[in-house]
């Protein structure tokens, strides 16, 4: 219970300190035990029209609004006031602190009289104030006034309150032209590429001379750095952030506050826990690569405020708007290996190919198998379709070291033919994929062209069918024709749409060798394989069944490499010996 001898306020925000009772009304104190709730409310938007209209200090309308109150109640000797204040909260729904509060205390019985400076400082939904108002107050025995709008529900028959709906409704229709005029004003920002975010992701600042611009902040970039360097190696994001951890490192948060950085997230109570989400939110933040990104999220309307991701085809991506902090290829091979399941086994062990390695036969990926009892060499791979006497497929079984030496091998052997016969590799593995995409793609363009036209028959047909259809010459036979021709059309865009994407790719297939070529000469000096260095060559290892047909068991594999797939090994060593 609330003590009555004291005059209270309940703030979500900014706390003001209570005025203290005057002596004619500690004598009204004594009357009864019930408070009168002085609700106060200040929103966001309140703040940006108060900045309009050239005022300096926005709390004083919360300040007003206080005054206005405990004014009136000291008139008209309403006993016990006390404040129940939200600054900066919305009046479109009510999940605000202080009024939640206010509510606890209406519904244990705790409260005689509520009193709002208007009826917009209660709300601005028109449903729910009239529900509160209407309902909610009057089953509790709650006086319910609004100063301003000389509503008082004392007083039902009174012309002001004939007219509160109209003003509740008033108030509502405020807050959605307000919403839509913001949401107009940031959809044009967000198109022209400026960014819409107010909090700087982790790694950049805010530029001195232009809040809008980002420059890199070098010692948290490094961290970003470090974050994409492990998860390259194979480090998942629970991995990294107990590592972190381990390390003394900041997290975003605790690094921001010590650096004097406003953040809207609270600081956990050890500055260098690293929650798994903080890692994951990282890896994934394209911002990183130097692009701007708006209209990331959305809310259906005012009232629901739940933030709902949208389709990356329709966000609006602004490239080299600032520094990169992460090249786009690494980010892209992070969410191609972030896309992989990587589970780790029951002894907490994992592998430098998890994820990456294949049956050659059945497709299957190959389980990583170990225990505390086994020796680094007795690690292995075997199908996942294989099951003694019962599998679809057979063991596909090789040990972990050996695959390490037989990539290492392969990779060694492309990395020195590239860096050595560069021209001769560009030239082989321009024919080879030339050969491909050229037939490939002439097809699909004699498909598309095909499709094309057969969309524009049906669209002329159509139109013939709706023109007689108005004309009154339209059949039964002719609507049953359209009938069947609407789930033909509905094929065609999807199948137009396919084959353009089909094209597009096939065309970027020399635009991806360079790219490989490029990779390879950043590891011309390379001596040993390295997690890093494999995931950024490899795409995926396929395990071939052991031939045995020698007598001895051998083992092959293949490699598809990233951006370029499979590497005819056996062609360059032929022309390197000719």
């Amino acid at each position: 219970m609330i003590n009555s001898q004291n005059l209270g306020t309940i703030e979500a925000t900014n706390p003001v300190l209570a005025v203290a009772p005057l002596k004619e009304e500690t004598e009204m104190l004594r009357a009864t035990d019930k408070i009168t709730a002085l609700y106060c409310r200040l929103s966001v938007e309140d703040m940006k029209e108060d900045k309009k209209g050239g005022k300096e200090d926005v709390s004083n309308s919360i300040q007003n609004q206080k005054m206005i109150l405990l004014q009136y109640a000291k008139e008209n000797r309403f006993t016990n006031p006390i404040f129940f204040v939200d600054d900066g909260y919305s009046g479109t729904n009510y999940d605000r602190p202080g009024f939640q509060a206010m509510l606890a205390e209406i519904e244990a019985g705790r409260v005689a009289v509520c009193i709002t400076k208007d009826l917009s400082r209660l709300g601005r939904n028109s449903s729910l104030t009239g529900l509160y108002i209407n309902f909610t107050f009057p089953k509790y025995n709650v006086r319910y006034i609004a100063i301003n709008d000389h509503f008082d529900t004392i007083d039902p028959n009174s012309t002001d309150s004939d007219i509160a709906g109209i003003k509740n409704w008033f108030n509502e229709f405020f807050a959605k032209d307000t919403s839509s005029k913001i949401r107009a004003v940031q959809k044009a920002k967000g198109e022209r590429g400026v960014t819409l975010t107010t909090n700087v992701p982790f790694g950049y600042l805010k530029a001195p001379e232009d809040k809008t611009k980002w420059i890199v902040d070098e010692a948290a970039a490094v961290v970003v750095k470090r974050i994409f360097k492990l998860c390259m190696e194979g480090w998942g994001p629970m991995q990294i952030a107990k590592f972190l951890q381990e390390e003394k490192v900041l997290n975003p948060t605790a690094y921001k506050r010590r650096a004097g950085i406003k953040t809207p997230s609270s600081e956990t109570d050890d500055p260098y826990h690293w929650n798994t989400n903080t890692v994951v939110h990282i890896l994934e933040r394209r911002e990183y690569t130097g692009c701007t990104v708006n209209f990331k999220t959305y809310t259906n309307s005012i009232w629901d405020k739940k933030q709902r991701e949208t389709p990356l085809d329709k966000q609006a991506i602004f490239y080299n708007t600032h520094p990169a902090i992460i090249e786009q290829e690494v980010f892209d091979k992070v969410q191609e290996i972030r896309q992989q399941r990587h589970r780790r086994t029951k002894t907490g062990k994992s592998s430098l190919f998890s994820g990456m390695v294949y049956c050659a036969d059945c497709g299957a990926k190959m389980r990583y198998c170990t225990t505390n009892y086994f020796e680094k060499r007795q690690d292995h791979f075997v199908c996942a379709n294989y099951r003694s006497n019962t599998g679809s497929c057979s063991a596909h079984f090789i040990r972990a070291v050996v695959l390490e030496d037989l990539v290492w091998m392969q990779m060694k052997a492309v990395i020195f033919y590239v860096t050595r016969y560069e021209k001769h590799f560009r030239a082989v593995m321009e024919h080879k994929l030339l050969l491909f995409s050229e037939e490939k793609i002439c097809a699909s363009i004699k498909r598309l062209e095909q499709a094309q036209r057969r969309m524009g028959e049906l669209d002329r047909l159509f139109i013939r069918i709706y023109e007689d259809n108005v004309a009154g010459r339209i059949n039964e036979r002719f609507s049953m024709m359209s009938r069947s021709y609407e789930p033909e059309q509905e094929q065609l865009k999807v199948e137009i749409q396919t084959l353009q994407q089909d094209i597009e790719v096939q065309e970027r297939q020399i635009e991806n060798l360079e790219q490989f070529i490029q990779r390879v000469h950043k590891y011309k000096d390379l001596d040993e394989l390295t997690p890093y260095a494999m995931r950024e060559l490899v795409k995926v290892v396929y395990i071939e069944a052991p031939d045995k047909s020698s007598g001895k068991r051998r083992q092959n594999i293949r490699i598809s490499y990233d951006l370029v797939g499979f590497i005819p090994q056996n062609e360059l060593m032929k022309e390197e010996t000719a």
